[in-house]
């Protein structure tokens, strides 16, 4: 879609970034941030990107910078170790060839995946951008073993809180939900009757391939209306007030779901956003709460009390 028909469905003044990267697409940020050479060739071609679009910011959304994405059965994390110090030096590269335009990054919300923000890194990393997307959701992915939420409450403020401790500033962070529901097929003969710590089937294959028995399903209408265990997981789903996350084991399927709420998103505002004075909030993505809009209509009276 051309860039004036975007702007056309917001509110005059709205900012349109130039996004780069996202999940599997990171060869891209490895090679250019091997060394000054390849990163001032990079940040060159951002700019001009972005001058010759028309877009009024960048967002880098490198998944992950120090390994675990989706190559790292491939590229083994003992290969990346370099990225912890040259993530920081890249954006500030970009930062510098795109001037007055703003710059943000995506970060991850799993600890385990902060290879590159450490307590050293993060104060550089925070100096350069302009605001951060934390990615609060997938807090579960294929790569467990036992069940728990994918974007509670507890666990989007102890990402946050990792964050804020390593020397990131609060309000330059925005907080993410998840416009999707998650599932996970638990193992043969499990019994999950409580809301995490459940055993999984096995999810992912040595090589870090999908053993395709977990999956993600968005809030959008078709989903409703096609998926008969997401309507169901919907219709009986258990909130686990103590950790804040909704949740629904399938005795029929052996399928376990996690996802967000409205009432959710409210207390994430008030636990969250405002207890540790973050900046913002962000949602991946819009689009997927089609069906009847109740999570961005939560997220818009969040943002209206802040």
């Amino acid at each position: 879609m051309p860039l004036d028909q975007i702007r056309a469905l917001f509110d005059r003044g709205t900012k349109v970034c130039m996004a780069i990267g996202g999940w599997g697409d990171t060869s891209g940020f490895s090679a250019g941030a091997v060394n000054e050479e390849s990163r001032k060739r990079y940040a060159k071609n951002v700019a001009e990107a972005v001058d010759r679009l028309g877009y009024d910011c960048v967002d880098v959304d490198w998944e992950y910078p120090g390994g675990n994405g989706q190559d790292y059965g491939q590229i083994p994390n003992e290969q990346k170790v370099s990225e912890i110090e040259t993530y920081p030096l890249l954006l500030a590269e970009i930062k510098a060839a795109i001037g007055r335009r703003e710059l943000s990054i995506a970060v991850p919300g799993r600890e385990a995946d902060m290879i590159a923000f450490t307590a050293e890194q993060v104060p550089k990393i925070d100096k350069t951008v302009d605001f951060i997307n934390v990615m609060t959701y997938d807090l579960m992915n294929r790569r467990d073993n036992a069940t728990n939420h994918h974007t509670s409450v507890e666990g989007s403020l102890q990402t946050v809180d990792i964050y804020i401790q390593r020397g990131m500033t609060p309000s330059k962070m925005n907080l993410g939900f998840a416009f999707f529901a998650k599932y996970f097929t638990t193992k043969d003969g499990a019994q999950c009757l409580e809301p995490t710590g459940c055993p999984t089937a096995v999810l992912e294959s040595a090589d870090g391939s999908d053993t395709h028995l977990s999956g993600a399903v968005t809030f959008e209408t078709d989903n409703y209306n096609s998926n008969a265990a997401f309507a169901n997981a919907l219709k009986n789903g258990k909130q686990d007030s103590a950790r804040g996350g909704q949740w629904f084991w399938d005795a029929c399927t052996g399928i376990y779901w996690t996802w967000d709420t409205p009432d959710l998103i409210a207390r994430k505002f008030k636990e969250i956003v405002s207890a540790r004075k973050l900046g913002g909030v962000m949602a991946w993505s819009l689009a997927e709460d089609s069906h009847d809009w109740s999570h961005s209509k939560a997220v818009q009276a969040g943002v209206k009390e802040l």
